[in-house]
């Protein structure tokens, strides 16, 4: 991952984003705040289809309502939407 791309995991160690274990978790915070650099890095490394899988896998639930709509168009792919105790702590995600 570019070094630049650090800055949108401020709490965590370089070397834990990159683990493979985390893998969805980086690829749900790029497709949530990364900018046109970092969506381009994530589609240069990671197939579409992993990006496709890792959103509708946990990825969706990590975005609010908009981002998640965006992308599901865009990968052609469907998320598990937020759970009813998250809807309920945080309307609108």
């Amino acid at each position: 991952m570019p070094a630049r791309s650090l800055r949108l995991f401020p709490h965590e160690e370089p070397a834990a984003v990159g683990a493979p274990e985390h893998r969805a978790y980086l690829i749900a915070r790029l497709l949530a705040a990364g900018d046109g650099d970092d969506l381009r890095w994530l589609f240069g490394e990671v197939a579409r289809a992993e990006v496709a899988a890792a959103f509708a896998g946990l990825g969706g639930r990590k975005l609010d309502r908009r981002t998640r709509a965006f992308w599901e168009l865009v990968l052609a792919a469907r998320s598990s939407p937020p759970s009813a105790a998250a809807e309920a702590l945080w309307p609108g995600t």
